[in-house]
């Protein structure tokens, strides 16, 4: 049991520290003008938000192209698929996405970092529409997969497909040399913290 609590304790301090170290931090600073479960898909989208922002501009220009095998995504092709889904998924709770925009063909539109980045922002910027989006709509059912599923469901997906592929991102900057920024900025702080302490 006390090794449990240790592993926790260590986890909790860890996650701390990389949300202090990345400068977003919704579940202290609050998400203005939205609040009740809105508010908690928001706080995770603007997390989810923050570090594929910072893994999009820490990969090199050069290795935008690169992906694990042939039949996987190139790291360009996972931050438009996230920047799709932003416009996509949003549509289904009443967010449309902006005219003229191709969002079918937004996965292979450009490997350039610059517009990959830029397009990403875009994205989650319209993400951000749910503060208007009224708690009544919560309930409301609509077709999914063959099934049914609420607006609420559809926000808990959302979260959920952006986390995987924030996943996805990681893995693929490790396999390349790149430390997540967050975690490099943490362990930063966590080394300044322990040569504090020695010298005290």
């Amino acid at each position: 049991m006390k090794r449990i609590l240790t592993t926790f304790c260590l986890l909790f301090t860890a996650g701390a520290l990389q949300l202090a170290a990345q400068g977003v931090n919704p579940y202290k600073d609050g998400t203005p003008g939205v609040t009740g479960y809105r508010s908690e898909v928001l706080a995770e989208v603007m997390v989810q938000e923050n570090k594929l922002t910072l893994l999009a501009e820490a990969i090199p220009t050069e290795k935008y192209n690169w992906r694990p095998s042939p039949d996987t995504r190139s790291f360009a092709e996972v931050f438009l698929h996230v920047s799709a889904a932003n416009y996509n998924l949003y549509k289904l709770v009443r967010t449309p996405p902006p005219a003229g925009l191709d969002i079918k063909e937004l996965e292979k539109s450009t490997t350039d970092k610059t517009k990959v980045v830029s397009t990403l922002k875009e994205s989650f910027a319209h993400a951000k529409a749910i503060t208007a989006m009224p708690d009544a709509n919560l309930e409301k059912s609509l077709d999914w997969f063959g099934g049914k599923n609420t607006q609420r469901g559809v926000l808990l997906f959302i979260v959920r497909h952006a986390a995987e592929h924030l996943g996805q991102s990681i893995v693929y900057a490790r396999s390349v040399g790149v430390t997540p920024p967050w975690t490099e900025d943490a362990q930063k702080a966590q080394k300044q913290e322990s040569a504090g302490k020695a010298k005290q």
